[in-house]
């Protein structure tokens, strides 16, 4: 049954059932890795893609997860979660659940800012403290601005959050930089936070093994103010394929 399965399905298709079948991977509901800053875009129509990382800091460690699929064209789904592991014993782990619609209102291309709406829920936000905290519900508009025929490209991420916890409203942002040095390396810069828990700035690399298909990634990032406790490195894999149903 299981042979039939696979050699009736296209190699891409192979790959993404794999991928999404890795045990406990997890992530964040953001934009394209390695950024926590969204963009103006969306899995391609048809398809899914998946996104997957580790995060280690000085006393803990993350593993994501976070397939998203298109199946209308303009509307974007993403469900996924993600796993803390600390190294204090008296710390449980800790695990996330992220639900989160995406569409746009003008697409991006070398000459035309790309604008969309996000919408989103964090279930059970991780205790990790880090750019996790984004959540319970949140909002925000995506903006994509290209620069230099599309080889700099902005992001802007001007957002607002519903704490359940806390109860509080808070304003978001994120503003990055994705910079296309070659056609396989991808130089990428970031700050990000929210008006209760700080601002955030990351920094890496994204090197296409399969241009427009396969990609891995790694960062290091640290809240502004933080010490080394909120410091991370990063390691990420994304797979994209052209057509999945």
């Amino acid at each position: 049954m299981f042979q039939y399965i696979f050699s009736s399905q296209p190699p891409q298709r192979i790959i993404f059932y794999f991928l999404i079948a890795i045990p406990g991977l997890s992530v964040n509901a953001y934009a394209a890795r390695p950024f926590v800053t969204d963009d103006a875009r969306l899995t391609t129509e048809g398809s899914c893609q998946v996104e997957t990382w580790t995060r280690s800091y000085k006393s803990s460690l993350e593993t994501w997860a976070l397939p998203a699929c298109n199946p209308m064209g303009n509307l974007e789904f993403t469900v996924g979660g993600g796993r803390a592991y600390f190294d204090a014993v008296a710390t449980p782990t800790s695990t996330d659940y992220v639900y989160q619609a995406k569409t746009l209102f003008r697409k991006l291309d070398q000459h035309t800012t790309g604008i969309g709406l996000a919408v989103g829920m964090v279930h059970h936000p991780s205790i990790q403290v880090g750019p996790n905290q984004h959540g319970n519900q949140y909002a925000f508009i995506p903006i994509s601005i290209p620069l230099n025929e599309d080889r700099l490209i902005m992001h802007l991420n001007p957002g607002i959050l519903r704490d359940k916890a806390s109860q509080e409203t808070r304003k978001t942002w994120g503003i990055g930089f994705e910079f296309n040095a070659t056609l396989r390396w991808m130089l990428i810069a970031e700050s990000f936070g929210d008006t209760s828990t700080g601002s955030y700035w990351q920094s890496g690399v994204r090197f296409a093994i399969i241009p427009n298909l396969l990609q891995v990634d790694t960062t290091t990032g640290k809240k502004y103010s933080g010490n080394s406790e909120s410091q991370w490195i990063s390691f990420g894999l994304r797979f994209t394929p052209s057509s999945i149903f």
